[in-house]
């Protein structure tokens, strides 16, 4: 499956017993001996009768992460797709490891998810910080960065640049994604070029996929981050490599929201 080009295996673990390891996982992600995806989701049935189902989501490295926006809408779409929920039920809860999330589908084929409260202590994004602030300074390879942080439930650091085509993500975003000391957990590296305060461009370096078309939890976070350093307001256009999302957040105390498209792209078994 895919949402904007950030693409998936979604395994039902509803109606199958599956079992993952991580040497399985990278096998599965190799794109040329593999099948190829930059996460897997896991979907396996909720003990909670208010939630629907629960999923896991795992990097293309075999790394598990709590958080993935374009994913969220795949698994919905695939439950709807399958049966798993019935078409006239346009509202579901899925819970992932870190958030419980509130899934709309939209009459124009959109879906819509809460993603939560974020979370910018520094503490809970993690990151090694004194305080709490709107603008950090980072050193990397004896160089300043200024980053804004935020856990949408996984962690992200967003970097403003006049030019997007020319962002060193596969640099800069590498090194802070994996090897940074102030990210004990790693992060999500986003930069945002902002064009005006309804609209921006974005990419992302998700920490264990690298560079992808499409990050919808990094969406977030850079609206995010946007907002609380002026530079945006509460609805905004995220133009990524692989197509638009629609984030608003009306500020602190507030869920954030994320609107988007999800697609089957083929039926497979391995």
């Amino acid at each position: 499956m895919q949402g904007l080009g950030n693409d998936f295996v979604v395994l039902d673990g509803v109606r199958n017993k599956i079992s993952l390891t991580t040497d399985l996982i990278q096998k599965m992600s190799d794109r040329h001996l593999g099948i190829g995806f930059d996460q897997l989701l896991l979907i396996s049935p909720s003990q909670d009768p208010n939630i629907d189902f629960e999923y896991r989501i795992f990097n293309a490295d075999g790394s598990e992460t709590g958080q993935c926006g374009n994913g969220a809408r795949c698994v919905a779409r695939f439950l709807w797709d399958t049966g798993l929920v019935l078409p006239d039920k346009t509202q579901i809860f899925l819970k992932t490891q870190t958030r419980l999330l509130e899934i709309h589908s939209r009459p124009d084929g959109q879906i819509s998810v809460n993603m939560g409260v974020p979370e910018l202590e520094p503490e809970k994004i993690p990151f090694q910080a004194t305080s709490m602030r709107v603008r950090y300074a980072v050193e990397l390879d004896g160089q300043t960065w200024e980053i804004g942080a935020v856990n949408v439930g996984n962690p992200h650091a967003v970097i403003v640049v006049d030019d997007i085509d020319a962002a060193p993500v596969d640099t800069v975003g590498k090194h802070l994604s994996l090897k940074h000391a102030a990210f004990p957990d790693g992060v999500n590296v986003g930069f945002m070029q902002c064009i005006d305060s309804h609209h921006i461009k974005l990419r992302v370096y998700e920490r264990g996929a690298g560079e992808t078309l499409a990050c919808g939890s990094g969406a977030c976070a850079a609206v995010i981050v946007g907002h609380l350093q002026g530079l945006l307001d509460n609805n905004v256009a995220v133009a990524l490599p692989g197509g638009t999302l629609e984030i608003s957040w009306l500020g602190g105390g507030h869920a954030v929201w994320m609107t988007g498209p999800a697609e089957t792209v083929f039926n497979g078994e391995w």
